[in-house]
């Protein structure tokens, strides 16, 4: 993610531009979808010349991707997930229980967020297979990010005992899935406080034991 820093009046006012031209680019692509949208469209909703687009992004797939990583992140901090406050605060807990409730409440906010970016990334990617190139990983960053939290949680009390920390990470890796997320919330209509308190319940069961 570009992280952008404040220096005094000039710097803010550019990171305000950036935040209405990610806010355009947001309500457009859902409107639109990736492939009908201009970057001149963005332009006039964001209130800017479309020279400011390239000058802040370089090009459309490059205003995608950071959109997609400030919508992930919930601001324009470069902070890692595994260095976020809901994430440190989930793997302070003293219980399996209390981890992974923690946990599943701080993937809903995070969810929330992408689940109306899902559709935009994964049609702009059929239309343009080098967009995918623009997250070179060696390894997936979700899959890192509850396997992490996996661990966490099995070495904890609480925790039910014979099932592996990569075993763990695989229920977390699907059940906190966006598209799982989309399945029940908007495709079945589920409330998001509705598939929180289901996704615990569920993991919950899988993984940990009454203490």
């Amino acid at each position: 993610m570009h992280l952008v820093k404040s220096t005094g009046k000039k710097g803010e006012k550019s990171r305000q531009t950036r935040q209405r031209i990610l806010r355009a680019a947001r309500e457009l692509f859902v409107e639109q979808g990736y492939g009908a949208t201009t970057l001149q469209a963005i332009a006039d909703r964001a209130g800017v010349a479309v020279q400011t687009i390239y000058f802040a992004f370089g090009n459309k797939p490059s205003l995608l991707k950071e959109l997609v990583d400030v919508t992930i992140a919930g601001d324009d901090e470069a902070i890692p997930t595994m260095q976020r406050a809901w994430f440190l605060d989930a793997l302070a807990a003293d219980t399996a229980q209390e981890h992974l409730r923690r946990h599943v409440a701080g993937t809903r906010q995070v969810l929330q967020r992408v689940a109306a970016i899902t559709d935009v990334l994964r049609s702009a990617s059929a239309q343009d297979p080098s967009i995918a190139s623009l997250w070179q990983y060696e390894t997936d960053p979700r899959l890192e990010v509850q396997t992490t939290a996996a661990r966490s949680i099995m070495a904890k009390p609480g925790a039910r005992a014979g099932v592996s920390a990569e075993h763990a990470a695989d229920v977390l890796f699907g059940l906190l899935s966006p598209e799982l997320y989309l399945l029940f919330v908007r495709d079945r209509g589920w409330t998001p406080g509705h598939w929180e308190q289901w996704t615990y319940d569920t993991l919950r069961t899988q993984l940990c034991v009454d203490v």
